[in-house]
């Protein structure tokens, strides 16, 4: 009987989660249309792409990113693609002040705000954990802490619109990944607090969603010159990923998986068979192939 529960009740929650969501409001782009969004980390990858799906569906985009000239870039082709408005602040998520200029930038200039995607990363290695405990340090004040800044920041708007917040996080933020010790300390924070949070505003009847976002292996340029070597499985593509982001934030979904099978599955293996799941995660490594530190 014991092992007939640990395969039916995964089997039943997949079922159910697909009754789920396929019943829910279907996405349409015209829902973005004249919505005011900030997108953080958009200079590339991800964020990039997602700025890219936002301005052909008319929406008004304010990106951030450290490097202004490719943000210059990316406001141009927004514009290009039909963005009700692009606008850009360039700076690191490390300084508060960056936090704080897009919120009073939003504010003056769009005159508020409808949706607050956070996808910032900072920079990490790819590899054995070496003991820094600065770095694990500066990483949460970049991947997390941050997070954190800006929806405080963000949030009186929210509040007035109704609005999502969507944060960007990984598997590495579910289950313990080897060799993205410091990047998976800070995924596992972020899941910690919007969860709790989202719970307060359902207590407090607070209307703004929050949608918490898992991601495989993406073909981002950072992620690929990383991983690429040492990981056996393909990487799914950042221009997909960025629109599921984009839907599962506009329907209000709690969270969103991405790709589904190799995201959602592994977390059923999780609740029931822990060791055999940190088996499997090991043997998707080369770890002979990782760069010399």
């Amino acid at each position: 009987m014991g092992l007939l529960q640990k395969i039916l009740i995964p089997v039943l929650g997949l079922v159910l989660a697909f009754c789920f969501y396929s019943s829910r409001e279907n996405f349409k782009p015209e829902m973005l249309k004249g919505k005011r969004v900030i997108v953080t980390g958009a200079s590339t990858g991800i964020g990039e792409q997602m700025a890219y799906h936002l301005a052909r569906m008319g929406a008004h985009v304010l990106v951030t990113a450290r490097t202004e000239a490719k943000l210059q870039q990316v406001v141009e082709r927004c514009r290009a693609l039909g963005a009700s408005s692009a606008r850009l602040v360039s700076g690191s998520m490390e300084d508060m002040a960056t936090t704080r200029q897009l919120v009073e930038v939003a504010e003056a200039e769009l005159g508020g705000l409808d949706m607050l995607i956070l996808n910032h990363v900072g920079k990490s290695y790819f590899n054995y954990f070496d003991g820094d405990v600065g770095h694990v340090q500066k990483l949460l004040d970049i991947n997390f802490l941050s997070y954190v800044a800006m929806t405080v920041s963000a949030l009186p708007m929210l509040k007035r619109s109704g609005g999502s917040i969507v944060v960007v996080s990984s598997m590495a933020g579910k289950v313990g990944f080897p060799f993205t010790v410091p990047y998976s300390a800070t995924k596992f924070a972020l899941d910690g607090f919007f969860s709790s949070l989202r719970q307060e505003f359902s207590i407090q009847s607070v209307n703004v969603s929050i949608t918490l976002c898992i991601l495989g292996f993406i073909d981002t340029e950072n992620a690929m010159r990383a991983a690429a070597d040492v990981l056996l499985m393909s990487p799914a593509p950042k221009e997909e990923c960025a629109l599921e982001i984009i839907k599962g934030g506009t329907l209000r979904q709690r969270e969103v998986y991405y790709r589904y099978a190799s995201t959602k599955l592994p977390l059923l293996l999780r609740d029931w068979a822990a060791e055999l799941l940190d088996l499997l995660v090991r043997q998707r490594y080369r770890p002979e192939r990782l760069r010399a530190a």
